[in-house]
Order: C-alpha cells, then sequence, then structure tokens
C-alpha cells in the first residue's frame, strides 16, 4: 500500500509537470468578438431629439404634400366648373341661333350664371320664349322690301325732312348708285349674313319706307342684345373669379387660369359697360 501510495504520487507530480493534468480539467468557453466588445452606451438626449426632429421633418413633408394635393383637386373641380358653365353657354347660343327652346338649357342658366349676370340670363331667357333667326329676318327683308323702297304717301313733313337730312348728310365716297334703297337693302343682307346687326339696322333705317320694318328693326335688336347676352356669359365661364356657380350650385371661387395675375377688376363688368 505503501509503494502503491508512492507510485501514485510520482505519477500524479510526473503528470503535473507535464501539464497534463490542465488539459483533463474544465475547459472555459471560447470567447467572441461580442463577449470582448464593449457594451454600447444607452441612446444619448442627443440622438433622441435628432431621431424625433426626422419624423417631424417627414410629418411637414407629407402634410406640404397633401396641402399640394388638395389645391390640385381644388383648382381641378374650379377649372371644370368654368369648362362645364361655358359648354351651357356654348349650347344656348346654338339653339338660339336656330330658334330653338332652351329646354333644361335655361335651368342651367339661371343655376350657374344667376348670381353673376342676372340681366343676361334673363335677356336670353325672354329671347328663347319668342325666338328671332337670322334666316327669319332675312326672309321678311326680302319680304318688306318692296315697301321699304317706296316712299309713303302718309308720311308727315317733319318725318320726310328728317329722314331726308338724315340721308343727306352721311359722308362717304360712294357713288349716288350706292345710296338707292334697292343697294341699300343688298347692303343690309349682307350686314345679316356677317352678323352685323347694328349696321343692318342702320341701312334699313336710312329707306325711304323704314316705317314699316319698325317690327323687323325691334327683332333685330333683340338679336342684337341676346348675342351681347351670350357673349357676357361665355366671358363670365372663363373670367368671373366668384360669383359663378357649378352645377351642384357651389360658387367656383377658384381663379381662373386665363385670368391675368395681377388684380384688374372684375372682367365681367368691363365687358357689361
Amino acid at each position: 500500500m505503501l509503494i502503491a501510495f508512492l507510485l501514485g504520487a510520482a505519477l500524479t507530480a510526473w503528470l503535473s509537470t507535464r501539464g497534463y493534468l490542465a488539459m483533463l480539467g474544465p475547459q472555459a468557453a471560447p470567447t467572441t468578438a461580442a463577449d470582448t466588445a464593449p457594451a454600447a452606451p444607452p441612446p444619448s438626449d442627443a440622438a433622441r431629439l435628432a431621431a424625433i426632429g426626422t419624423v417631424e421633418g417627414r410629418l411637414a413633408m407629407l402634410e406640404d404634400r397633401l396641402s399640394r394635393v388638395d389645391f390640385q383637386t381644388h383648382a381641378a373641380a374650379g377649372n371644370a366648373g368654368r369648362a362645364e358653365g361655358l359648354l351651357i353657354a356654348f349650347a344656348a347660343r346654338r339653339m338660339i341661333d336656330r330658334g330653338e327652346p332652351l329646354g333644361h338649357v335655361s335651368d342651367q342658366l339661371r343655376l350657374r350664371f344667376m348670381n353673376a349676370q342676372p340681366r343676361a340670363v334673363q335677356t336670353v331667357i325672354d329671347f328663347a320664349a319668342n325666338p328671332v333667326t337670322i334666316d327669319g329676318l332675312a326672309a321678311r327683308l326680302e319680304a318688306l322690301s318692296p315697301e321699304l323702297t317706296v316712299t309713303q304717301t302718309d308720311e308727315s313733313l317733319w318725318d320726310r325732312a328728317r329722314r331726308e337730312v338724315t340721308s343727306l348728310f352721311v359722308v362717304r365716297r360712294d357713288s349716288g348708285v350706292l345710296a338707292s334703297p334697292a343697294a341699300r337693302i343688298d347692303r343690309a343682307r349682307v350686314m345679316l349674313t356677317a352678323r352685323r346687326i347694328d349696321n343692318a339696322i342702320g341701312e334699313v333705317e336710312r329707306l325711304p319706307g323704314a316705317d314699316a320694318a319698325d317690327t323687323w328693326i325691334a327683332d333685330a335688336r333683340r338679336f342684337e342684345a341676346v348675342q351681347k347676352a351670350l357673349d357676357l356669359l361665355e366671358t363670365t365661364a372663363m373670367l368671373e373669379p366668384a360669383r359663378l356657380h357649378d352645377g351642384e350650385g357651389q360658387a367656383v371661387d377658384q381663379p381662373s387660369p386665363l385670368a391675368p395675375t395681377a388684380p384688374m377688376g372684375d372682367p365681367t363688368e368691363a365687358v357689361a359697360e
């Protein structure tokens, strides 16, 4: 037993000097770069403020984009309302030229333009109730030609003198043939075809039998008035800044892209004058 103890002690000492006992012991876990790297410090106040600032900047950008989209949508709606109003005015003009009743177009005229141009709208609606066309005026002028070219026997001395004086002081370089009643009627027909109604009325009023054309002159003036009213409605649809309405009765407050950038007053009032 003593010999065995001594041999064991000697073997242990020899193994210890050789390093075999360290290998037989428990091995330590391998170290990694993550274990050796220092722990990350908690985020500072500056980093948190920078993160909050980035979020607020993104929110501001989103709000700016949404506001621009809303503005563009509003502008598109306003332009659509103006375009629809212009189409309604064009439709009314086409029906007036054909002598057709306005029908539902009159309701659209009231809805869209009554607040901006009530007199023009009423002029168009009243004319449509008793329409007159260019062809009708030309045909009636042709039928009245025999009466217009003959001096009326029951004309008073004052009326005859006034007519003669009016015809006398017409400054022109035309020959006497062009001042004859037949030539005036021919020019009146041409003026009607060119839609120069005022000039046609002036030619008829200088004829010897102009009193026979009183009804014709009144209808021609009505036709001229409705044409001016339609022109005013079309201008209103393009340039009216505030009082134009859309198909739903809502005010079209979006500025027209055709309007000047600098404020120059109400364009429709300028046209009305």
